[in-house]
């Protein structure tokens, strides 16, 4: 008999690529077990493992303070965070600023 298991995905994108990866894993699987099953560096060779196992992680929108620790429940999405190239405000005032 196989140990029961919970459906959760881990996502993962770059300004013109991105990834969802759907797993089955065992209850009691943090986000950051998740994150390491989901071998986004296969998928992002641009990107070292060392990238995916110090990023910032969430579930839903909501970044999470202990990813090693957070016990992901059925039907959670962890999301992978990456460093903006960006500001969104300076974006907005350079757009403002283009307009006037």
């Amino acid at each position: 008999m196989t140990a029961p298991r919970i459906e959760v995905e881990v996502a993962y994108a770059e300004p013109h690529r991105q990834r969802v990866v759907a797993l089955a894993v065992v209850p009691g699987t943090s986000a950051r077990d998740a994150v390491r099953q989901a071998a986004l560096p296969s998928l992002f060779p641009e990107r070292d493992a060392a990238f995916f196992e110090q990023a910032p992680l969430g579930i839903f929108g909501q970044v999470l303070k202990a990813p090693e620790h957070h016990v992901l429940e059925a039907g959670d999405r962890v999301e992978v965070y990456r460093a903006l190239a960006l500001d969104p405000k300076q974006a907005r005032l350079a757009r403002a600023r283009g307009r006037g």
